[in-house]
């Protein structure tokens, strides 16, 4: 059911837009389970609103920052924009000393960072996602 429209581009370019994905995905998970799963895709107002061009360009701004850490291999960070100016700062940073999070989430009394081991479920979900994990 994913759906691929090649679009004219008018400059002899193909566009490609796919879709269709977050049915196909509750198909296949009332298949797997037996319950009834759907696919809610939210627009614009329920995501926040219709994103003005700042809103755009800032977007565009973080990832290009954020891919610039990976390339550096700068994980563990977030990236942030202070007083005009694109920057970053640690999760540690961020998370301060709410260390009750990271007692929760799986980290100890002196880091909030939880990490995950490579052989956990999670990675292996992920990986089966095809999402990349920087390695």
């Amino acid at each position: 059911m994913v759906v691929k429209q090649v679009l004219d581009g008018g400059a002899g370019l193909d566009n490609v837009r796919l879709g269709g994905i977050g049915e196909k995905l509750a198909h296949e998970l009332e298949q797997l389970t037996g319950m009834d799963s759907r696919c809610t895709v939210l627009g614009y107002v329920q995501r926040g609103g219709t994103p003005t061009p700042f809103d755009r360009v800032l977007a565009t701004k973080y990832g290009s920052k954020a891919m610039e850490l990976a390339i550096e291999e700068n994980f563990g960070t977030l990236v942030t924009l202070q007083n005009g100016k694109l920057g970053y700062v640690s999760l540690e940073e961020v998370i301060g000393d709410n260390k009750e999070i990271g007692a929760r989430s799986g980290g100890t009394e002196s880091t909030s960072i939880r990490t995950v081991p490579m052989d956990d479920d999670l990675i292996k979900v992920a990986r089966n996602l095809d999402l990349c994990l920087g390695d």
